[in-house]
């Protein structure tokens, strides 16, 4: 049994799509120890708090420089005895140090077909309106190791989705969460959890 954190920025349906495979009687490696957000009052500490998920707050803008953000990091996940961390939706890149300390055991979820439309200020809405302006006709979502390069880590999982037409940023960003993203991260964790990732 895997102890996990999840970090997270903002809604928190990625964690949700967690929690709720872990209820289904999924994920039976995975115990969720720790949800850190790095902004306060977001949605998504008030999942893991009904989820009965301990929760911490480590604000960015607290911390004067990237380096000291990892330690506190780092601090906190070592407190709670972390083995595995899952970014869902978390908007800070991790540092080297936090990288080191959890070798191959850091998965990101991300919200194309990687290599498209990702790497350093694609996140968000802004990859899906990508998506469109270049008229692909299949996007998708990614599961990959975590590693110094942003996105640039070994792909685990990526599951297709299909762009319509008509579809706006939000619609797609939609169809991606429900179609892949909430698929391909729980399956990814459960591989990671139990020992089919080297």
């Amino acid at each position: 049994m895997l102890r996990v954190a999840v970090l997270v920025s903002g809604g928190g349906t990625n964690l949700q799509a967690l929690l709720d495979e872990k209820a289904r009687g999924g994920l039976k490696n995975a115990e969720f120890a720790l949800v850190v957000s790095s902004r306060p009052g977001v949605f998504a500490l008030e999942r893991a708090q009904k989820a009965g998920v301990p929760t911490a707050v480590i604000a960015r803008r607290a911390y004067a420089s990237a380096a000291d953000y990892d330690q506190a990091l780092l601090k906190v996940l070592r407190e709670n005895r972390i083995d595995a961390v899952v970014l869902a939706g978390f908007l800070s890149i991790l540092g080297m140090p936090v990288i080191e300390a959890y070798p191959r055991r850091i998965l990101n979820v991300h919200p194309s077909l990687i290599p498209s439309f990702c790497g350093e200020g694609y996140y968000g809405l802004r990859v899906h309106e990508c998506a469109l302006q270049k008229g692909v006709k299949v996007t998708g979502a990614t599961v990959h190791l975590v590693n110094e390069i942003p996105d640039g880590g070994e792909i685990l999982l990526q599951k297709a989705v299909e762009v319509l037409p008509g579809d706006t940023p939000e619609i797609l960003q939609k169809r991606v969460m429900e179609q892949a993203e909430w698929i391909v991260l729980p399956r990814a964790l459960d591989m990671l959890c139990n020992g089919e990732i080297d």
